[in-house]
């Protein structure tokens, strides 16, 4: 059974309409990016148990928080950053949920990040380290420009760091971008065996905006059907970057966001995949 959430602050940074529209469409997970305009990594623990009230008043449930953890350079400050995965891991466990979305940095500047692999792994050693001492799982997502950009290097982490607290995402999307044929160059070459959670965005190479799963180069079609064959479960997060698509977040809207739960939901129809 495939479970659909969303960062739902694609849709506007107000919490009920955040759930109005997720519900609209079936939807009753959420993974907490940002609301009220803030990040998710910036809420008091305060904040969380009010939020998370709200939500459960409505139905709603949290599978994982979308941190901004690994985001950063690597010639910026990582006793900062670790003490701020520290907080979300709290706020992971206050939302209801073990999973933490996560990164694996950006170059300094001037520098390759393959040329900086030993002080990458040195980070994230720390990083899973401190997910097992609070007991939560760090979610690596393939995302642009960082380590684990590409195929190869997402093989290398999950290769080197073997650790029950730390799984990875599958981001067709961010392939796309990168370059790579999400199905063909990464799902095949070793990433569905390290795959335990999706996010749901489709690119058509050279747009600036991103488009409905299957509307783009993400073999969605392709991908889909071999789970289907391996009887795959899972969360599937939908992030459709369909306005707008930044560093730290997108915009979408309710109407666009609507498009892109259709567009999903027609996908998993036609690979015959059972979804709630």
């Amino acid at each position: 059974m495939i479970t659909l959430s969303a960062f739902a602050d694609e849709i506007g940074p107000d919490l009920k309409l955040q759930m109005d529209a997720c519900q609209a469409q079936g939807i009753a997970c959420i993974d907490v990016r940002g609301i009220d305009n803030k990040n998710v990594s910036t809420l008091s623990i305060k904040e969380v148990r009010q939020y998370r009230k709200r939500m459960l008043d409505r139905g709603f449930s949290v599978p994982c928080i979308g941190s901004p953890i690994g985001k950063i350079r690597m010639d910026e400050d990582f006793g900062i950053h670790l003490e701020l995965l520290r907080h979300c891991c709290d706020v992971a466990r206050e939302f209801g949920t073990r999973n933490v979305r996560v990164f694996s940095f950006y170059p300094s500047k001037g520098a390759r990040i393959e040329d900086q692999r030993p002080a990458v792994f040195d980070r994230l050693a720390a990083m899973v380290e401190a997910a097992r001492t609070a007991d939560v799982v760090l979610m690596h997502e393939n995302e642009r420009a960082i380590y684990g950009a590409k195929p190869a290097a997402v093989l290398d982490l999950f290769g080197t760091i073997r650790s029950p607290h730390f799984k990875g995402v599958f981001d067709p999307g961010n392939f796309v971008e990168e370059g790579v044929a999400p199905y063909d160059e990464a799902w095949k070459k070793g990433l569905d065996a390290l795959t335990d959670y999706f996010h749901i965005k489709d690119k058509r190479p050279g747009d600036k905006t991103f488009v409905p799963a299957g509307q783009g180069s993400g073999q969605f079609d392709l991908i889909f059907a071999d789970l289907k064959a391996r009887n795959w479960s899972g969360v599937m997060t939908l992030e459709p970057h369909m306005a707008a698509a930044g560093q730290f977040a997108g915009f979408t809207g309710p109407d666009l966001f609507a498009q892109a739960a259709g567009g999903l939901k027609a996908l998993l129809d036609r690979a015959g995949l059972a979804y709630r």
